[in-house]
């Protein structure tokens, strides 16, 4: 069992940028493949982004490529999102997640933070 806790958010203009940071405890980290979530109100939780164990497999939703870049660093126990050219739209609670699987996509996540706030200012 991993335990995460997501911090980074806050809120920022349309156009502009920021950084997610998932900590993870655990000495297992590496063995699971990891992922971004976000939840806005009124909607249901929909898949953002996920990485694999290694890091050489990513995974986006098309509604983020090219603007949103996943990435880890094994060694600190940190999943990282980076968020470009945010939008309105982009406002939403935001979560990390993680599978002990080698197959990267948005199914199966079983251990979840307790999320942190984006808001995107027109």
């Amino acid at each position: 069992q991993v335990q995460l806790v997501e911090s980074g958010g806050g809120l920022v203009q349309a156009g502009g940028s920021l950084r997610l940071s998932c900590a993870a405890s655990g000495r297992t980290f590496s063995s699971y493949a990891m992922g971004w979530f976000r939840q806005a109100p009124g909607k249901e939780r929909e898949f953002v982004a996920a990485i694999s164990w290694s890091g050489g497999s990513t995974y986006y939703a098309n509604s983020v490529k090219g603007r949103f870049t996943i990435s880890r660093d094994n060694a600190k126990n940190m999943v990282y999102l980076q968020m470009n050219s945010l939008k309105p739209e982009d406002t939403a609670v935001y979560y990390c997640a993680a599978k002990k699987t080698s197959v990267v996509g948005p199914g199966d996540f079983g251990s979840w933070g307790q999320g942190t706030q984006v808001t995107v200012s027109s």
